[in-house]
């Protein structure tokens, strides 16, 4: 866990906020008791789990594909190619959502804006990254792809504890 208590805690006013704007429906299913707090995001997170990200292109059609989902101080990181699409919709529209599914199980949803992040700049960063993937893997390609990280305006979990038990 790389989270401060300040994480903690702005990640759990984030959540609680959320719900509370959500709509009737999300609430008749997402019950409280089905919430995960910050603390329960942060574990069932862990470093890294794959994600789908949302970008739109430049006529707002939506474009959905997978990237590892890396959290880190209470935010949503990923990379991608230098000269991906992906990255290019994130630099002329930073609107995304992005939801990590395991199943039935587990659903951890975020709405908000990507900015790109530059590791080496951002404290303590790229010792996280080294640490998910690896020295080798860093120094010989995955430093120089861009980074992003999610600045959420809105996250939403979900944990079917049944669902654990089947």
């Amino acid at each position: 866990m790389h989270e401060t208590p300040e994480d903690l805690e702005w990640l759990q006013r984030l959540l609680d906020d959320s719900y509370a704007a959500a709509g009737s429906p999300l609430r008749s299913v997402i019950t409280p008791e089905r919430r995960l707090d910050a603390a329960g995001a942060v574990s069932e997170m862990g470093a890294m789990r794959v994600m789908a990200l949302a970008t739109t292109t430049a006529t707002g059609e939506p474009r959905v594909g997978p990237v590892d989902g890396l959290f880190y101080r209470g935010r949503l990181h990923f990379g991608s190619g230098a000269n991906s699409l992906r990255f290019r919709h994130v630099r002329a529209r930073p609107a995304v959502s992005a939801s990590v599914i395991d199943g039935e199980r587990l659903q951890i949803t975020v709405h908000g804006r990507a900015r790109e992040v530059f590791p080496a700049q951002d404290d303590g960063l790229e010792s996280f990254l080294v640490g998910v993937y690896g020295r080798a893997a860093w120094d010989s390609w995955m430093s120089a792809l861009p980074w992003a990280r999610i600045e959420p305006d809105r996250m939403i979990t979900f944990r079917n504890q049944a669902a654990r038990e089947r």
